[in-house]
């Protein structure tokens, strides 16, 4: 016994093989909000995405680079995440299948892929760039800065001092301008009295 939908026209036929098509071709969509995605080292990375399908969907996250593979998390859309044990604590998953990395590494450069399998076992990827950014710049200010105040706290030391002796010598001028008119009194006084006797 032949199926009924071989009884079919062959234009109703066509039609329907378009319609099964167009069904499990955009079945599942994944929408990305940007690749690739730049982040500096110790900061963090949004892999945002944007889901559409049938049922509820399982969601996994991959991680592959030049030296290594690893799986980070996989979960059932709406429930609790299984996350990779290198990526506790590192890892935040969000409802609607983004994913978050935090306290980056240089070793996190490399590719993402999402993968989105439905129910019915149809399934779709999608894979994202992800480069980490080692921030010199910032170590080169704190060392600028540090040397800065090196050199200003230096400088005011300096200053400190050469005014110190400024005023220690000024005092020492000044105790000896005074005590220079007593003696002359005390001891020129005793020979003006000897020139004046005229015995």
């Amino acid at each position: 016994m032949r199926p009924a939908w071989i009884h079919c026209s062959q234009n109703t036929q066509i039609l329907y093989l378009i319609f099964c098509l167009c069904h499990y071709t955009q079945a599942i969509s994944i929408q990305v909000s940007r690749s690739p995605i730049t982040a500096p080292v110790q900061g963090s990375a949004l892999f945002s995405v944007d889901i559409t399908c049938t049922g509820t969907p399982e969601i996994r996250w991959m991680f592959s680079s030049v030296s290594r593979q690893q799986s980070i998390a996989a979960w059932m859309l709406g429930c609790t995440a299984n996350v990779t044990e290198m990526y506790e604590g590192r890892v935040q998953t969000h409802p609607n299948g983004s994913l978050t990395i935090t306290d980056l590494r240089l070793q996190d450069s490399g590719y993402y892929t999402i993968t989105v399998t439905e129910p019915s076992g149809s399934s779709k990827d999608v894979c994202m760039v992800l480069t980490v950014t080692e921030v010199l710049y910032e170590d080169i200010q704190y060392f600028i800065v540090f040397i800065i105040v090196l050199g200003t706290l230096a400088a005011f030391l300096m200053l400190c001092m050469w005014l110190l002796n400024k005023l220690h010598n000024t005092i020492k001028t000044c105790r000896q301008q005074r005590r220079l008119p007593e003696h002359s009194e005390t001891e020129l006084q005793p020979l003006g009295q000897r020139r004046t006797d005229p015995r």
